[in-house]
C-alpha cells in the first residue's frame, strides 16, 4: 500500500515529522490508558512546553529495536497465507484525521483485506504483569493498535509480543504470543470514539487550550 505513506531517509527526520500530528504510542494519553505520561503531558509535549524523555537509549527500548526485524520475519514464517510489508521509518496519513499518523511496524494484506502489524517486546518482573496479557494485549497498547486501524481504516490487526519474565533468581524466560484483533462493531464504536477524542485534543491544541488531567485508572 503507497497511498497516504511517507517515508525517509533519516531517523532525525522521521522523528521531526512524527512530532507533528498525534501517533499510536499517543492515543493512550488522550483517555488516561498511558501508565507512563498524562494527556496534560502529551499536550505540553505538543505545545513545546515540555521535553518529552527521551527513553532511545535505554536496555530495554534497544533490545525491542533489535528483536524488531527478526519477530516480523518470524511473523512471515507463521502466517504464509498473508502477505505482510514494512518501509523503515515510514509514515502513514489519512485525510480524514488530519491530526494523526501511524508508524508501523508491518502492514497486511489478507485478500482484499487490509491489516496492520504491531509488534512489542515486554519485560515482565512481576505476575501481576503478565497478567497483563492474558487473553488480550494491554489496554495501552489496544488503543495504539486502534489508532493504526483507525488512520490506515484496517479490517484488522495482529500483535506479535514477546514477552520476557525475569525471574527473581536472574534467569529470563521467554513466550511469543500473538493476537487478533478483527474490526467488529464493538471495535468500530471504540475507534470512533477515539477518534473524536483525538479531534478533541488537537482542536485544544491550536486553540491553546489545556485539557483537563485524566490519570489512569489504580
Amino acid at each position: 500500500m503507497d497511498e497516504g505513506i511517507k517515508t525517509f531517509d533519516s531517523k532525525e527526520d522521521w522523528l521531526k515529522a512524527r512530532a507533528a500530528t498525534i501517533g499510536g504510542s499517543d492515543a493512550a494519553c488522550l483517555l488516561g490508558m498511558n501508565p507512563y505520561k498524562t494527556n496534560v503531558e502529551l499536550w505540553r509535549e505538543k505545545k513545546g512546553l515540555q521535553v518529552p524523555t527521551d527513553i532511545s537509549g535505554s536496555p530495554a527500548v534497544q533490545y525491542g529495536s533489535n528483536a524488531e526485524p527478526l519477530l516480523r520475519e518470524l511473523f512471515k514464517l507463521d502466517h504464509p497465507e498473508m502477505n505482510i510489508f514494512y518501509q523503515p521509518n515510514n509514515i502513514f496519513i489519512n485525510d480524514e484525521f488530519p491530526f494523526a499518523h501511524a508508524s508501523l511496524d508491518g502492514w497486511i494484506q489478507r485478500g482484499d483485506q487490509l491489516g496492520v502489524l504491531e509488534i512489542k517486546t515486554a519485560t515482565i518482573y512481576q505476575g501481576s504483569q503478565f497478567g497483563r496479557w492474558n487473553d488480550s494485549i494491554p489496554d495501552n497498547y489496544y488503543c495504539q493498535v486502534l489508532w493504526y486501524m483507525m488512520i490506515m481504516q484496517a479490517h484488522f490487526a495482529w500483535v506479535q509480543a514477546l514477552l520476557r519474565w525475569v525471574h527473581p533468581d536472574g534467569t529470563i524466560s521467554e513466550q511469543i504470543r500473538q493476537y487478533s484483533i478483527e474490526r467488529t462493531e464493538k471495535v468500530e464504536q471504540e475507534i470512533s470514539y477515539l477518534a473524536e477524542v483525538g479531534a478533541a485534543f488537537w482542536d485544544g491544541l491550536q486553540g491553546d487550550q489545556e485539557p483537563g488531567i485524566i490519570l489512569p485508572p489504580i
